[in-house]
């Protein structure tokens, strides 16, 4: 039995465009922030004298603050209120961005940027508690808007980061959250409206040996195997900080089984279903991340388009994903949460298994036409699951759930998709050095087409090409695998609270 203790009883009124303004606004800003800089790289290098891997920290640092601060939020939603740490974080996110656009040096720009790293941690799990939890499931599901922006987001960034760069110059792909973040705070208030309010649990107790286990040892892996496929995986670059991840997180294992108040409460992972509807998710994560990490570098690199292009490509997925969570929620909430994950996930294998047929010259828009297949699929088995699992928790633990599901999407999806990388770049090598010679010197094979001679560079596209089709293939398998794993769902769950860990 499942119960929602605390929370006053919520309205049935669906989130009017204020109150969705203030929930979306800070997710978006987050997720388009985690790659919206990338292609503002050379410019801000350029402009602020700074070297491209000094410049590249501004990436890499934002994200490993992200998942340093992350564990934390558990604790502070359930100590201060998940609509007050909510609010705090999206106005110092606000500030911290319009800090990174007044930069004037590579190092206050990477230092404003881990401070925005920080405290934009908590942005989209607590969106999440208020969207998807008591008075958010009660009200008859998630809004297709909300599922359009937590989609969407990840494929915002390129798109959004080159229009800005190109139009008015790099300090705008910060200012442009100013407004949006400050109409976002103005719009708060009005989630009273909606019975969405905070609870306070003032004996929550702080774990700070737990929280530096797991906060250590999420950046140490996460930084270990972004490293991976760049320098080896046996590099002194990579496995001293991947083995010392993998070392301290199985230490906060440990330390949680036997404290009664830990950091993050792992109590859900002893559920079967709880557990197999994260380890779906993380799978899932792995076959959306990998091809959106392929997809560029087959636009770009091997076709020869631009940023750009790139991001409009991958936009289709993103509208149609949030579009189709509105039909897995519908077949949830009938009692067919199994059969609805079933066929995306099926879906899912179908379209990847097609981006095997794209050649050098295939148009955009039906590469565009296959990725947004792949939304219809990746929208009815994500947000689905997440409403099952988050359905019906007290506020108490939904504040844990919604951290363990982060933590365990952000570490699993790093892992998945640095693993692809690697094999995406040891087999582009491969085949890259049986078109040179096994004496060749073939460096980045990809990025060096444009400066291959005439007669090679065919022949080079063909090779890269291959290794991104044998990548795809393991994409394909992923899929299959999580397949598998959603058979032992239980056949008639529904969203809103099946999976749910029983009080105790």
């Amino acid at each position: 039995m499942t119960a929602t203790l605390g929370r006053p009883e919520p309205t049935t009124r669906r989130l009017g465009a204020f109150a969705l303004l203030a929930l979306l606004a800070g997710p978006l800003l987050s997720m388009v922030d985690s790659n919206v800089v990338n292609v503002a790289v050379p410019d801000i290098a350029r402009e602020l004298h700074g070297t491209l891997s000094s410049v590249q920290w501004a990436v890499s640092g934002y994200l490993l603050a992200l998942a340093a601060a992350l564990p934390a939020t558990s604790w502070l939603a359930k100590r201060f209120g998940t609509v007050p740490v909510y609010t705090v974080s999206l106005a110092a996110f606000t500030a911290a961005s319009a800090a990174c656009a007044v930069a004037g040096s590579v190092p206050a720009l990477v230092t404003f940027r881990v401070a925005q790293g920080v405290v934009a941690a908590p942005l989209v799990p607590l969106a999440m508690n208020l969207l998807f939890g008591g008075a958010g499931a009660a009200r008859g599901g998630v809004p297709v808007s909300a599922g359009l922006v937590l989609f969407l987001g990840p494929a915002l960034g390129p798109t959004v980061g080159g229009l800005l760069v190109s139009a008015w110059g790099w300090p705008w792909v910060f200012l442009v959250n100013v407004p949006i973040g400050l109409a976002a705070l103005t719009a708060v208030p009005s989630l009273r409206r909606y019975g969405i309010t905070s609870v306070r649990d003032r004996s929550a107790r702080f774990d700070p040996f737990g929280l530096l286990l797991l906060s250590t040892g999420l950046v140490a892996a996460l930084f270990g195997t972004s490293e991976g496929p760049r320098y080896g995986w046996l590099s002194d670059r990579s496995w001293p900080y991947w083995t010392a991840g993998l070392v301290l997180l199985a230490g906060y294992l440990l330390w949680a089984s036997r404290r009664e108040h830990p950091a993050v409460d792992l109590r859900l992972l002893r559920s079967p279903q709880p557990a197999l509807a994260i380890w779906l998710c993380v799978l899932t994560s792995v076959a959306l991340f990998a091809v959106l990490f392929l997809i560029p570098i087959l636009v770009q690199n091997l076709q020869g388009h631009s940023a750009l292009a790139s991001g409009l490509v991958l936009l289709p997925q993103g509208i149609v994903m949030g579009l189709s969570t509105r039909l897995g929620m519908t077949l949830g909430e009938r009692g067919h949460l199994r059969a609805g994950i079933l066929t995306g996930l099926v879906a899912v294998a179908v379209t990847t298994a097609l981006l095997l047929l794209v050649e050098l010259d295939t148009p955009l828009w039906l590469t565009a036409l296959i990725l947004a297949g792949r939304g219809v699929g990746l929208g009815l088995v994500i947000q689905p699951l997440l409403m099952a699992l988050l359905g019906g928790l007290s506020e108490t633990r939904l504040a844990d759930a919604n951290t363990l599901f982060n933590v365990a999407q952000r570490l699993g999806g790093s892992v998945g998709v640095s693993l692809l990388a690697t094999l995406f770049s040891v087999r582009v090598a491969e085949h890259v050095a049986a078109v040179l010679g096994p004496h060749a010197s073939v460096g980045s094979a990809t990025g060096s087409l444009a400066q291959a001679p005439p007669a090679l560079r065919a022949r080079l596209a063909d090779a890269a090409l291959s290794g991104f089709r044998e990548t795809i293939l393991v994409a394909v398998v992923v899929a299959l695998v999580g397949l598998l794993f959603a058979l032992l769902l239980r056949p008639r769950a529904a969203a809103g609270g099946d999976l749910a860990v029983p009080v105790d």
